[in-house]
C-alpha cells in the first residue's frame, strides 16, 4: 500500500487473534501497522506482533529492494508493536534504533539489550533528517504508556500517531470506523483523557493531512471528524443523546422492571434507549455505551450483602476509566434487605461530576404498584 510517494505500508493483518490484549473480542481481527519512509536515509516506523515476523520482514524487503534501512523508529513498546525490534536489528546490523529514553529502558527489559551502540534517544522537539523528509518527534507520555512518542513528517504532513486513532479490526474488514475505534479507545486508552487532551493541543499546531496509526486504517479525509471524536472521548463529553440501561437479573424480575422503564422512556420520546444485560453482552461494548451516552441507569440485585458480580465488574470498568460528567439513576432489587443502590453509589463516589437522579427505584422481589410508580417517576425525571 502506498501512503504517499515516499511512504509505504508494510504492516500485517491478524485474523488468528480472538482476544486482543487477552480480553477484547475482535471478530474481524487486528491490523498491526508499520511503515517505511523512503529517502536518502530510510526509516522504518515500528514493528509488528511476534506471530508475523517473517511476513513483516518480507514486506520491508519487498519495498526496499536492494537498499537497507538506516533507522527503526520505535514509538511504543507494547509487544504488538515492538516484538520484532531485536529481530529487525539482527536482520539489519547497520541500522540504528530511534526512540525515547524510557523506551530504551523497556527494550533492556524485553530483549536484554538497549542497543547502546546503535541508538538515538529522542524526545519533545527533536528532529531527524532523512534527506527530503524531516521527522519531528512529539512526546506523548501516558497515551497510553509512559514511553510513547508520536512522529510528524513535516514534508508529507503525515502524523504517525502510535496507538492514537487506532481501532479494532484488520484492514480488510469492512466496518464502521467510529464503533470499533470508540470501543478500542474507551477500553484501552480511556483512563488517560488528560494526556490525550495534551497531545491533541500539540497536534492542533501541526498541518496534518494524513494520520498513520498503529492499528486500523490510514486516515486521509475529513480529519476533523476523527479529531473531534477524540476530543469528545478524551474530555469525557457526551457523544450521542440517549439513555443506557445496564442491568443484571437472576430470576427475571429486575429484567421486567428494566423493560418497563425502557418502554416508558421510548414512549416519552427518548431518542435512543440502549439496554444491556451485563451477564450476556460483551462487557467492552457495555462500557463503550456508558461513555457514549449522557445518561446511565444501573439496575441490579442485592447479592451476598453486596451487588451481583457482573454489575460490580461493570462499575469497576467505569471507575478504572475515570467515568465522569454523566447523569446516573439507580434501580435495586432485594427480597429482604435491598442495599444494591447504596453499594453502587458508594462505588461511584470517586467519579467526577456525576449527577444522581432524585428517584431511586427499589423493588422488593417483584414489581408492585409502589415500584411501578417509582419507575414512572424515574422515566419523567430522565426525560
Amino acid at each position: 500500500m502506498t501512503i504517499t510517494n515516499d511512504i509505504k505500508y508494510v504492516g500485517v493483518n491478524d485474523h488468528q487473534v480472538d482476544l486482543f490484549e487477552g480480553q477484547y473480542v475482535v471478530p474481524n481481527g487486528m491490523a498491526y501497522n508499520s511503515y517505511v519512509i523512503m529517502d536518502e536515509k530510510i526509516a522504518v516506523m515500528d514493528t509488528v506482533d511476534q506471530n508475523f515476523t517473517q511476513e513483516w520482514l518480507k514486506n520491508i524487503s519487498d519495498v526496499l529492494g536492494s537498499r537497507k534501512p538506516d533507522y527503526l523508529v520505535v514509538q511504543h513498546m507494547e509487544p504488538d508493536h515492538s516484538a520484532n525490534v531485536a529481530q529487525f536489528m539482527n536482520a539489519y546490523p547497520e541500522a540504528t534504533v530511534v526512540s525515547s529514553v524510557k523506551a530504551f529502558v523497556m527494550m533492556k527489559n524485553f530483549f536484554g539489550t538497549d542497543f547502546a551502540d546503535r541508538q538515538i534517544v529522542v524526545g519533545e522537539g527533536d528532529t531527524l533528517s532523512l534527506g527530503t523528509h524531516t521527522l519531528n518527534f512529539v512526546a506523548a507520555p501516558m497515551v497510553h504508556w509512559p514511553e510513547v512518542i508520536v512522529t510528524y513528517d513535516s514534508t508529507d504532513k503525515v502524523l504517525f500517531s502510535a496507538d492514537g486513532f487506532g481501532k479494532f479490526g484488520a484492514l480488510d474488514a469492512n466496518e464502521d470506523w467510529a464503533c470499533e475505534a470508540r470501543r478500542y479507545y474507551i477500553g484501552i486508552v480511556g483512563k488517560y483523557g488528560a494526556p490525550v487532551q495534551a497531545l491533541l493541543k500539540k497536534a492542533a499546531a501541526l498541518d496534518i493531512q494524513t494520520i498513520c496509526p498503529l492499528h486500523g486504517p490510514i486516515l486521509t479525509e475529513n480529519l476533523g471528524y476523527y479529531l473531534g471524536l477524540y476530543n469528545t472521548w478524551s474530555s469525557y463529553g457526551v457523544e450521542s443523546e440517549g439513555i443506557v440501561i445496564a442491568y443484571t437479573s437472576v430470576y427475571g424480575n429486575t429484567k421486567k422492571a428494566v423493560e418497563l422503564l425502557a418502554e416508558k422512556l421510548r414512549a416519552k420520546g427518548c431518542p435512543k434507549v440502549v439496554v444491556n444485560d451485563l451477564a450476556r453482552s460483551d462487557m467492552a461494548e457495555c462500557v463503550e455505551d456508558a461513555f457514549r451516552y449522557g445518561k446511565l441507569v444501573l439496575a441490579t440485585t442485592t447479592y451476598n450483602a453486596d451487588i451481583f458480580p457482573f454489575m460490580k465488574e461493570f462499575i469497576n470498568h467505569l471507575t478504572e476509566r475515570a467515568f465522569q460528567n454523566r447523569t446516573v439513576a439507580l434501580m435495586e432489587n432485594g427480597s429482604w434487605a435491598p442495599m444494591a443502590a447504596k453499594v453502587m453509589k458508594g462505588m461511584l463516589a470517586g467519579c467526577k461530576n456525576l449527577s444522581f437522579t432524585d428517584t431511586t427505584v427499589s423493588i422488593m422481589s417483584a414489581l408492585n404498584g409502589s415500584s411501578e410508580a417509582q419507575i414512572d417517576a424515574l422515566a419523567d425525571e430522565l426525560i
